[in-house]
């Protein structure tokens, strides 16, 4: 019987991780199609930059607002809608034939993803069992990562061979991806007050707004994610400052995001053996002179990637047990939370990019990202768990 529970749990999960694989898939469509989007548009650089943050607010800064709407309705059947739009609607994009189209089809896209996040992540703590529950959030959030990873070159790839007007088949997986939450019943799984157990839970919790804990841990994740937006983003300006090639800072973008993937993985695996707070905090203790180390090195070397490697895993291996966390700090509120953790803190974090310019020098990124980085591992150690809910602050 607990291995026919273990084995659906497992299912589940693989699901729901493949859905965030594809979710994370398709919003990473647009920075491979604005290029030609801006050529056959005639954007302007304003235009193109509004259009970048509308996909981004709908997509990261909304997660908190339908998880609310989410824990507030319990619509579990929502989850079929969400994958499908946003795949679909960014796929149309590529062949828009006006600007009102695009952003109306990139606006639709965005708030599909956005709902997903937060409905998913509910949906994973109802599958999951008490003892996987960190190992189940850290292959959902390594699915997403490894879809981020993979989306550029499927697009720039696939526009290589056909044409913007086909891009429509590549929403395909996600309509599958789709059918197997309907096969398997994922859109009836109550969410919301439903079950009893979350109403007796709900009692030892405090509303969001009060939670200083929570709120704490958000501005923690916030903190955690700057790095983790503006490496990536800044990196190529960096490297081609040094003299190196676009080649180079592409594969170094890979190594980041793969390194990011991996550590997302055995985050939350960490998290269910030796709690949530300390996963966090070892997680940053350890990336702080790994990202100096690569931030400060004037060659590339190969203690250049492995340092470049191990800062992306441990900046991800914190978000599988932050997210754990926020729900157990809010149990009746547990897709709120998980989108305050991921959408808000990484719409919060991307704001960070803002104050470096293409002619910055280098050490000031490494420095400035150091001290952000041990800032928040200092924050983390302050944040408790209001409903001292087990595995988390008292763990």
């Amino acid at each position: 019987m607990e291995n026919s529970r273990q084995y659906q749990s497992g299912c589940y999960i693989a699901l729901l991780t493949a859905g965030h694989f594809l979710s994370d898939f398709y919003v990473t469509f647009l920075p491979g199609l604005l290029p030609m989007v801006i050529e056959r548009l005639g954007l302007s650089l304003t235009l193109s930059g509004l259009l970048v943050m509308i996909y981004s607010f709908t997509s990261n800064l909304l997660q908190p607002v339908f998880g609310y709407y989410v824990d507030k309705s319990g619509y579990s059947w929502m989850v079929l809608l969400t994958i499908p739009v946003s795949a679909v609607f960014i796929c149309l994009s590529a062949a828009a034939d006006s600007i009102f189209t695009l952003f109306l089809y990139i606006t639709l896209s965005g708030l599909a993803a956005s709902l997903f996040h937060p409905l998913a992540s509910a949906l994973l703590g109802k599958v999951s069992t008490a003892e996987n529950k960190g190992l189940g959030m850290s292959f959902f959030i390594g699915g997403g990562n490894f879809g981020v990873a993979a989306a550029p070159a499927v697009v720039m790839f696939f526009l290589f061979y056909f044409s913007a007007d086909q891009l429509i088949w590549l929403a395909i997986p996600g309509l599958l991806v789709t059918w197997g939450y309907y096969w398997t019943g994922m859109h009836r799984m109550p969410l919301g007050r439903v079950p009893q157990i979350q109403d007796t839970a709900s009692q030892n919790s405090v509303p969001w707004y009060r939670s200083a804990s929570l709120l704490k841990l958000n501005v923690v994740m916030g903190l955690r994610a700057w790095p983790q937006s503006v490496i990536p983003n800044f990196m190529p300006v960096w490297l081609l400052q040094q003299g190196h090639s676009p080649a180079l800072a592409g594969s170094m973008i890979t190594v980041f995001l793969f390194g990011g993937a991996i550590g997302s993985i055995f985050g939350g695996y960490l998290g269910d053996r030796m709690g949530r707070k300390p996963c966090i905090i070892a997680s940053l203790a350890i990336c702080i002179p790994a990202l100096y180390v690569f931030l400060a090195s004037r060659e590339v070397t190969l203690l250049t990637w492995a340092a470049l490697w191990i800062s992306g895993a441990c900046l991800q291996a914190t978000l599988p047990s932050s997210v754990v966390w926020a729900q157990e700090m809010l149990p009746a509120n547990a897709a709120m939370a998980s989108g305050m953790m991921m959408g808000l803190a990484f719409g919060l974090g991307g704001g960070g990019r803002c104050h470096y310019r293409a002619d910055c020098r280098f050490y000031w990124p490494a420095a400035g990202i150091a001290a952000v980085d041990c800032a928040t591992g200092t924050g983390c150690r302050h944040c408790g768990d209001d409903s001292r809910q087990k595995n988390g602050a008292d763990v």
